[in-house]
């Protein structure tokens, strides 16, 4: 069970990657800028997935888990989209990677504000 939420993560980022490596990636065009909700959705999920692991960790408080996952979240989203650079047709794109920030962020202020509320619920 300990390799669990750490192998879902990995893959998460797996895909990620993979879909980062494709030159084009076939998507009704519903609004203009929808990849930014793509993007920071995919992040939420990353986010959500860092929590599930730190939060099974016993001695990782909940600030420490929103710390790293901020961190790693937003490094990954960074390299991704220098990979992407090297992609042909694609191309690095600062708004992509505060999307994916933004996402991770937004993720991880509900998940914490979750984990506050319960330990106050709790007294």
């Amino acid at each position: 069970m300990r390799i669990l939420h750490p192998a879902l993560l990995l893959s998460w980022c797996l895909l990620i990657f993979w879909l980062s490596s494709r030159p084009v990636i076939p998507t009704p065009l519903l609004f203009e800028h929808q990849d930014k909700l793509f993007h920071a959705a995919s992040y939420a999920v990353m986010g959500w997935l860092f929590w599930r692991w730190g939060q099974a960790a016993p001695a990782w408080p909940a600030s420490r888990t929103v710390a790293l996952g901020l961190l790693f979240c937003s490094l990954y989203g960074a390299s991704d989209e220098w990979h992407q650079s090297f992609v042909p047709v694609r191309d690095a794109s600062t708004g992509d990677w505060l999307a994916d920030t933004l996402g991770a962020v937004l993720m991880f202020a509900v998940l914490h504000w979750r984990a506050v509320a319960a330990v106050r619920a709790r007294g």
